[in-house]
């Protein structure tokens, strides 16, 4: 795997098979061009990868311009694959603000929000059960994590025909790419008034 734009263009991005299920670069790059579709320059972006796995989303959008960028992923070896794919880059001198917090997803939205995020990429393991997954777009919500003109995705096996999106979230596409589905939602727009 290979970051495919901005400034890492390139640069490979290693992955640990055993920890990880990497989102396709052709899934990577149509997620990509719906955000830069949704809000045109990633300079400003603040971004948030959920079980960030070998960070590729994340580092992606470091690459691109984005301003912040927070990984969370809680095991051990993913987690040192992240931290070495991040200073893979790091010569790049991509502009923006990068942090990888190794803890779990739960662990990491029970605490208050520090930052409001603009893409929220959701892409836990396909195990994990949907009252789960529903549970992260709650605490997402509740916790004040999300911009008022947010975009979360939601990457599940294409399996799965559907997701639950919570009170004040709405869903506003999908996508299907073989076995991954990617699922996107935003505020609703009463919440988005209200933010």
């Amino acid at each position: 795997m290979r970051i495919i734009a901005g400034r890492a263009k390139g640069r490979n991005i290693d992955a640990v098979a055993s920890a990880t299920r990497p989102t396709s670069d052709r899934a990577r790059e149509a997620l990509f061009s719906t955000l830069a579709s949704e809000f045109g320059d990633f300079d400003g972006l603040h971004v948030l990868d959920l079980y960030a796995g070998t960070g590729a989303i994340a580092l992606e959008a470091l690459s691109r311009g984005a301003s912040v960028v927070h990984a969370v992923e809680k095991d051990e070896p993913a987690a040192q694959a992240i931290e070495k794919n991040y200073e893979n880059i790091k010569s790049a001198q991509c502009p923006g603000m990068f942090h990888l917090y190794t803890m779990g997803v739960n662990r990491f939205l029970q605490d208050k929000a520090q930052w409001q995020y603009h893409f929220v990429y959701v892409d836990p393991p396909y195990d994990l059960d949907d009252l789960d997954v529903v549970e992260t777009l709650i605490q997402l919500v509740s916790g004040g994590f999300l911009h008022p003109q947010a975009l979360i995705a939601v990457e599940r096996n294409s399996r799965v025909r559907e997701i639950s999106w919570p009170d004040g979230l709405e869903q506003v596409r999908e996508k299907n790419y073989g076995q991954a589905t990617i699922f996107y939602g935003s505020p609703t727009p009463e919440d988005a008034e209200n933010g």
